[in-house]
């Protein structure tokens, strides 16, 4: 088990520097993209910031989601098959959770951490 989790720390370290390590920059770019851009709608629509209401609002949590997956679906799909693609020409196999890891990390976490602040720094926002 200790193997396994190394190779994955490893594999997902090696993306870095490895063949097609352009993708670092263009997936997380374009995850920020999308979440100010769905930030400002979510400003002029009065909606409070994402993240945070993510967080706190439970009744409106499936919404939440639901709305937060139309805003990146498009990049998070792009950065699995990306990624597939990496592991082909790098690794020479398929890892599925590193694939979706990867995809987290470089899309789903820049996406949710910066949608919020986007709708506060188009002042419209709720408190």
């Amino acid at each position: 088990m200790g193997d396994m989790g190394t190779n994955f720390i490893t594999e997902l370290i090696g993306r870095i520097d490895g063949p097609m390590h352009f993708r670092i920059y263009l997936q997380p770019l374009m995850a920020i993209i999308f979440a100010i851009r769905d930030g400002r709608k979510d400003a002029r629509e009065g909606r409070p910031a994402y993240g945070w209401a993510l967080l706190t609002s439970s009744e409106h949590r499936r919404y939440l989601l639901k709305d937060g997956w139309k805003g990146f679906r498009n990049v998070f799909v792009i950065a699995v098959v990306l990624d597939v693609v990496y592991q082909f020409v790098a690794i020479g196999s398929w890892r599925p959770l590193q694939a979706l890891t990867a995809a987290l990390l470089l899309a789903v976490i820049p996406y949710v951490l910066l949608r919020g602040p986007a709708n506060r720094l188009s002042g419209n926002g709720k408190q």
